[in-house]
């Protein structure tokens, strides 16, 4: 895969608050790994970073702010001067001026981790797709937790988050995995930085 030298990062909901037992059982057990291994990648190419925050109207929820969930996990933590975005919804584009900031620099494509694969990252990446943004989503940088449906049947994470991941590929998103994207992102920086090079010489 090919990546722009401008491709976004964009963090979703990577809190305290999703270690919260209230989630139960999830799968990817090395997202956070793989989260960092991103976040350290786009740092080292000086690529953009976007943290988005949830910031939750519910009164019993962990991520609501003021309680310990609220803040970022360890793996994900914004660096100074690193956008954050704070939504109150699935979307990070609903009620936030992500979609402002990502026109604003010029950004078309994004990578999208975190959690949970079937609810806020599947509906970001979801409403990116229709805002005509290109996205990738590295399917071992993200989670899922068990759901249980109308009939009473309890469907493993791994089953939701294969599920999400079926239902945004290839109409909505590409689903990678970090491998492909870190290789990605060591090319885009290799050609970049030859360009650089040319440029400068005398």
């Amino acid at each position: 895969m090919r990546l722009p030298a401008d491709t976004v990062l964009l963090l979703v909901d990577v809190q305290d608050a999703i270690d919260d037992p209230v989630w139960g059982p999830r799968n990817n057990p090395d997202a956070e790994h793989a989260i960092a291994a991103l976040l350290g990648a786009w740092r080292e190419a000086a690529m953009p970073i976007v943290h988005v925050r949830h910031d939750s109207v519910e009164p019993a929820s962990p991520y609501r702010p003021g309680t310990p969930g609220h803040a970022f996990k360890a793996c994900a933590a914004p660096a100074p001067g690193e956008d954050v975005v704070a939504k109150a919804t699935g979307s990070a584009f609903v009620g936030t001026d992500l979609e402002e900031r990502l026109a604003a620099g010029g950004h078309t494509t994004l990578v999208v981790c975190g959690v949970l694969t079937h609810n806020s990252v599947a509906t970001t990446v979801r409403h990116a797709g229709c805002l005509g943004f290109r996205a990738f989503v590295p399917q071992d940088a993200c989670w899922a937790v068990e759901q249980r449906d109308q009939s009473g049947r309890v469907w493993p994470a791994e089953t939701v988050h294969a599920l999400a991941l079926a239902g945004l590929h290839g109409d909505y998103a590409g689903v990678t995995t970090t491998a492909a994207v870190l290789s990605a992102v060591t090319l885009t920086t290799a050609f970049r930085r030859r360009k650089e090079r040319r440029r400068t010489a005398p």
